[in-house]
Formats: C-alpha cells, structure tokens, sequence
C-alpha cells in the first residue's frame, strides 16, 4: 500500500503552524485524465509537472518518473492538496494534485488493475520470503498485532522490521510501511506515522501506539495502524 501520496484520496483541514491544508480528491477518480506536460520541475523524491487538460491549466506531482515538455501523459486518480508547501522548490502551491501514476499510452483501466494486482501480491511474496526479522526482546511481531489487534487496541507496542515504503510529509507526518517475514490474515505489512526520517531498505525499530479502523476520510480506513510512532533504532 503503501502510501504513496495517492493512497489518502482524503477530505480533512489540518494545521500546519499558520498555514492551512485542505485535502480533498478529484472527482475524476477512474475517469481518465489526458494533460499535456508544459513544465517540469524535478526533487529527490518526486516531480513536479505543470500541465493542460482541456484547456485548464494546473500543477500535479507524481512519485519521480522521467518526463519532458510537450509529452502527453494520462493518469486516473488524483488527490487534491491546497496550500501544499515543497520545501525542497521553496515554493507553495495554492492547488497541486498528487497522482498515483502516470502513463504516456491511454490506459486501459480495467486489464491494467488486474495486472498490477497480480504484481503487486507477486511482489509481495517475494519480498516477503526475503525478509526474517525477529521482534524486540519486549515488542511483537507484525502478524501478533493484526491477529490480536482489538486487544492491543489504544496500546503502545513496540515493533522490528525492514522499511518497505516511505510516503515523507503527508498530513505533516511521515508514512513508513514495516514488513518482518510475517503477515496477519490479508496483509503483511504494518503501516507507521511518524516525524523521524527512514529510508526504504532500513531495518529499524518503532514504538508507538496502536489503532483499529482508523479512517481518514473518502472511506479510506486502516484495519490496523501506529500512529505516532518513535524510531527507537
């Protein structure tokens, strides 16, 4: 799941010092957008595009990808962000849509959701095979908390794993999905919010506290989340 920017297609107001943030999704959720590419502007982590869609122009960021003036590209979700602040541009974007992924063919939507489904949980295995952590001495594994979730509900747990996504700076907080070779019943990684900063790959140990359906809006609901996480080491 991770999290890509995309995942939270959300509608929340948060606060960030005196700045506001509104969060709402496009309406063309699965509808397909077509935009030509009239800038680009390149980060660490993402990029930036300033685009044309039927004679609208607006800014979208999609996780880095190679992409130059004049191409046209489609996507088929988006979220919208106001006020959304790119330390790295120093620039503040009063509306910026953040798009799961981007396509230089039309995409056929349909074969292309069962095609990355099918990857996706083949990556899954895979990665899953290849990773075996134990958990802290005075922690728990990643399928203990899913299958025992309710009673750990509100609860600081304290967990080790290996960085398998990061989504940096989304609602003010860091998203960071943990996996250690052992899965609940549908999934096998363990979503973290947090403001310490860790790289996909890592293999860290978090402490934080525990939540069930927490929900963010849109219907987007985490079974099982820690929020508030601390990178212990």
């Amino acid at each position: 799941m991770r999290i890509t920017l995309l995942l939270f297609c959300i509608t929340l107001l948060m606060s960030c010092e005196t700045k506001k943030k509104d969060y709402a999704p496009l309406k063309k959720e699965i509808a397909q957008n077509e935009v030509v590419v009239k800038e680009v502007q390149q980060t660490s982590d993402y990029t930036y595009l300033f685009v044309q869609e039927s004679g609208k122009e607006y800014w979208m960021a999609v996780s880095k990808s190679e992409v130059k003036e004049g191409e046209k590209i489609y996507f088929t979700g988006a979220m919208e962000m106001k006020n959304f602040e790119s330390k790295e541009l120093n620039k503040v974007f009063d509306r910026i849509f953040f798009v799961d992924r981007i396509s230089k063919n039309p995409i056929d939507y349909d074969s292309k959701k069962t095609e990355m489904i099918s990857k996706k949980k083949e990556g899954i295995n895979k990665l899953l095979d290849s990773i075996k952590i134990s958990p802290p001495a005075d922690g728990h594994s990643i399928s203990e908390l899913y299958n025992n979730s309710k009673e750990f509900n509100g609860q600081t747990v304290k967990v080790r794993g290996q960085v398998v996504k990061v989504n940096m700076d989304i609602m003010d907080r860091n998203w960071v999905h943990l996996m250690d070779g052992t899965r609940g019943e549908k999934r096998s990684d363990l979503t973290f919010t947090t403001k310490d900063v860790v790289k996909v790959g890592d293999t860290v140990t978090f402490e934080g506290i525990l939540a069930i359906d927490r929900e963010f809006g849109a219907g987007y609901v985490y079974p099982v989340i820690v929020e508030d996480a601390v990178l212990l080491n």
